[in-house]
């Protein structure tokens, strides 16, 4: 006789059988993706695919998942396979078409360990239920389970059903996602009966009926003005389908864009938006640059660039094209004006972002000019600025003036020597020696040059070393904050000096590339000097040699999402008074490490 007893030899039999950790980079505001059972939902041709995750402790609700030949002996009374899947597809985890249970087929069924989603908002309070973000289960044990239900024809409606309780609340918490065709439909949501409406001709608008179960990651149009110092971007993301009514890429089917199909449509649609341009900054139309038009994946927190020819879904296939324009700081003012509506795009999602922050604004025909203004009252543009050496360390103030005024005075009195040996007159001589004694006089206070300036290890503490190091550091990573490749120079000119000064540019350009932003680089945010040693330099004299730990956190915006990298490095950089400012003469990186932004800090000692 089939009996829980049973089942639960079966569960010790399941936990012994568990595979290696798999991983999924991906992260979700919701909190459903830390579900104790998670639900991955796709919608084909002709089935429903589902990929499930049961977590250990409900494998009795979901116990007709269980193959027989789990158990280590027959179980008496237990039905059979056919049986067992009605069940589950009627009273489990029912997929109702156009009011029809639709019968399913377990493909897959096997224990393994649940897939990581990264969840760096555990904890923050959820826009969707206004309650702490649960983190997932510490328990990583589940079932894992394909299944499929087969229909025919194109359903109008699909209706999902998780297991109920007699007061028809759901007995088991499934974090869900849905994909139709192709098209993301909603991201990770907590399932709770609910029908999704399906459009065959354009899946991207098949929606639930449940407003908490629509789509947030924007329409298939989507504009988003960047607003930082020394430029403002405008970027657009398109659905290639949408854009067909304006654009014709003569592709040969109607499902994909084939692989070399690929070039030719994101070529057209920049060049279309770059002629379409119209973003006015402080009244002028400055130069517009067209920075870049790439194939983008994008999610509710995430965007990727797609660089390689490769085949591409038409329901899904967006493009993201960035147009640049060089400004001297921040504008006052940056306005532009969105045309492009349809039948179908009644609604296009915008966002302007500031040193402050995101604004969040939709665009209708009747109300289709995005208009950003300058309230950053407070807001003080970064910028480079030497570094000055105190007092102590600037050597003998030198007046090279006055010094130079009495150089003059040995050739001139050796002509007044002569002279007088010569008996001829020495009045304009004896005037100039005069004029010369009094100009080293007047000059003493100006031109002097610090001289025999030393820098000591034994004048220095770590924190005023940790505080140096800060300053120059900040400095660095802000000159890249500049768009023209002069510029960078220049300020970086202001805190290296050297050879160093090319190495550090090259260096730098590579740290802090972000490679889902399509390699951009990050501007970096934060700098945590960890620890600084000081010490006399071996190499450099009247130098110092500062062995130092430190993280840079960097950030790049594209299309509303915020891509951040962070990495620590262990250096030793070398510093040097010169012409009375610190700068780094040299600097050798001993190891860097990528760390994860978002994981929670060590606790120190």
């Amino acid at each position: 006789m089939y009996t829980r007893f049973n089942f639960i030899i079966l569960l010790l039999f399941v936990l012994l059988c568990l595979p290696s950790v798999s991983r999924a980079d991906w992260i979700n505001l919701s909190g459903a993706e830390n579900s104790r059972n998670i639900a991955e939902i796709f919608i084909d041709e002709d089935r429903v695919r589902i990929q499930l995750e049961v977590y250990v402790e409900d494998l009795m609700l979901f116990e007709e998942l269980v193959p027989d030949d789990f158990f280590p002996q027959p179980i008496p009374g237990r039905p059979g396979l056919e049986e067992r899947q009605k069940v589950f597809a009627d009273r489990v985890l029912q997929v109702i078409a156009d009011g029809r249970n639709l019968p399913v087929t377990f493909d897959l069924v096997e224990p393994r360990l649940r897939i990581e989603r990264p969840s760096p908002f555990v904890g923050s309070i959820s826009p969707y239920t206004r309650r702490p973000i649960p983190g997932p289960p510490e328990d990583k044990r589940v079932l894992y389970a394909e299944l499929s239900y087969l229909f025919k024809g194109q359903p109008q409606t699909l209706k999902f059903v998780p297991p109920l309780d007699e007061g028809g609340l759901p007995e088991a918490s499934i974090g869900f996602l849905c994909n139709h065709a192709g098209v993301t439909v909603v991201d990770f949501r907590s399932m709770t009966p609910a029908t999704l409406n399906l459009d065959w001709n354009d899946p991207w608008y098949s929606e639930f009926d449940k407003k908490p179960m629509q789509r947030k990651i924007g329409t298939g149009m989507r504009t988003f003005l960047y607003i930082e110092p020394y430029e403002v971007r405008n970027e657009i993301l398109v659905r290639v389908k949408d854009i067909m009514t304006w654009v014709d890429f003569d592709l040969r089917g109607e499902d994909y864009i084939e692989e070399d199909e690929f070039n030719q449509v994101r070529e057209k649609i920049g060049q279309f938006f770059l002629e379409k341009e119209n973003v006015v900054i402080d009244g002028q139309r400055l130069k517009p640059i067209l920075d870049r038009t790439s194939f983008v994946e994008s999610s509710i927190l995430r965007s990727r660039f797609i660089d390689a020819p490769e085949r591409v879904r038409l329901n899904s296939a967006m493009v993201g094209v960035i147009i640049t324009y060089l400004t001297d700081g921040i504008p006052q003012q940056v306005t532009t004006e969105w045309n492009l509506f349809s039948d179908r795009i009644q609604k296009v999602t915008a966002r302007m972002t500031d040193p402050a922050g995101p604004f969040p604004y939709d665009l209708e025909p009747d109300d289709n000019v995005l208009t950003w203004n300058n309230y950053l009252k407070t807001y003080t543009i970064p910028t480079v600025e030497k570094i000055d050496v105190a007092e102590q360390h600037q050597g003998v103030p030198v007046p090279m003036g006055s010094v130079a005024c009495l150089a003059l005075i040995i050739p001139v009195g050796w002509s007044v020597l002569r002279r007088k040996k010569d008996g001829g007159s020495m009045k304009p001589l004896l005037g100039m020696v005069g004029l010369l004694v009094v100009g080293a006089l007047v000059m003493i206070p100006a031109f002097q040059v610090p001289m025999g300036g030393n820098a000591r290890a034994s004048q220095f503490s770590s924190e005023d070393g940790q505080v140096i190091l800060d300053s120059l550091l900040q400095n660095v990573y802000r000159a890249f904050d500049f768009r023209d490749e002069e510029d960078v120079y220049d300020k970086l000119a202001i805190c290296v000096s050297g050879d160093l000064l090319a190495d550090l540019y090259l260096e730098q350009r590579k740290s802090l590339v972000v490679e889902q932003a399509g390699g951009a680089q990050a501007k970096v945010e934060q700098v945590a000097i960890e620890d600084v040693a000081v010490s006399d330099s071996a190499k450099h004299a009247g130098a110092l040699d500062l062995k130092a730990q430190w993280t840079a956190l960097g950030q790049v915006g594209h299309w509303g999402h915020i891509h951040t990298r962070q990495n620590r490095y262990d250096a030793i950089v070398t510093i040097k008074p010169v012409d009375g400012a610190w700068k780094i003469i040299d600097l050798e990186l001993l190891e860097e490490t990528r760390i994860d932004p978002f994981a929670p800090s060590a606790p120190k000692g």
